[in-house]
């Protein structure tokens, strides 16, 4: 015997069904999305190139190509600078295939075998790459260091000779360059008097420079009281000029300025205007900081 089918009353309950229905039918199609549909299918090539084993983030292989920080390859990427087999790529995330030709400012970038050395700098070359008044640079003394292209970690006065690091690792220039991470770096000053011992200590107490103040970590006479005019200073600030600008706020000129320790790392047994490559152990100890 047929059972008798009741109809679905009429009014609000039946609306709520139907509502209810749609909305089974939604999370039908979501998780059809989800678990392989016709929309998977759609992205297939793009997951193909993201899937790929020896596919890279393209802000790090900009950063490996020695062109910036991957913070600042990103800033590239988001505003069109950056180049894919001839198509401007915008989308953070995107990865890179061993095939593929990448360009920033129309020029084909390449990763390159990451470089470290140390230069034990003279006096008188400016640390740039290029000077547009062909002035001496520290690039003169780097040509022979390798075939990739290198750069300066941070800079060093015209004057101011010791040690100054180069590298192609984009990442770690930026680190031991950024004030937050706070690397340590020491120098021997050589001014042209004695300086007091109360001045020595208004410096360690902190002073008030046009931009702003600086204190440094540590400050003392190399030599103790027999000659005041030989001053070891230790700090962290890299503001252009500062160790310089630290004595001259107190009436003293500094003859002569040597950056003897940076980062963990010494110039040791370097003859001047000559340079090293650094060993693996010193690179661990920088990527460590």
């Amino acid at each position: 015997m047929k059972r008798k089918t009741k109809n679905a009353p009429k009014g609000k309950g039946n609306k709520k069904r139907v509502k209810s229905a749609n909305y089974r039918n939604t999370r039908r199609k979501a998780t059809s999305k989800a678990s392989g549909g016709s929309e998977r299918r759609d992205d297939s090539k793009k997951s193909a190139r993201t899937d790929e084993p020896y596919s890279i983030r393209l802000n790090k292989y900009i950063a490996d190509a020695g062109i910036c920080s991957r913070r600042e390859a990103d800033a590239h990427i988001a505003g069109g600078a950056i180049m894919i087999n001839g198509k401007i790529v915008t989308e953070l995330g995107t990865k890179v295939l061993p095939t593929d030709k990448v360009q920033y400012g129309g020029e084909t970038l390449k990763r390159e075998k990451p470089q470290y050395f140390m230069l034990n700098k003279p006096k008188g070359f400016i640390t740039t790459s290029k000077d547009p008044r062909d002035r001496r640079t520290v690039m003169a003394l780097m040509d022979k260091a390798c075939k990739e292209r290198i750069y300066p970690v941070g800079r060093l006065d015209k004057d101011t000779i010791g040690l100054l690091l180069f590298t192609n690792d984009g990442e770690l220039a930026k680190k031991l360059t950024h004030p937050k991470h706070l690397i340590k770096k020491i120098y021997h000053v050589f001014l042209d008097k004695g300086i007091s011992k109360k001045d020595l200590e208004t410096i360690e107490d902190g002073i008030e420079l046009e931009d702003g103040s600086v204190k440094p970590d540590k400050i003392s006479w190399v030599s103790g009281e027999n000659d005041k005019k030989q001053v070891g200073i230790e700090l962290h600030s890299g503001r252009n000029r500062i160790v310089r600008r630290i004595f001259e706020h107190l009436g003293y000129k500094v003859v002569k300025l040597d950056r003897v320790f940076f980062a963990g790392l010494t110039k040791k047994d370097i003859p001047r205007g000559k340079f090293r490559r650094l060993d693996q152990k010193e690179v661990n100890l920088l990527k460590r900081l």
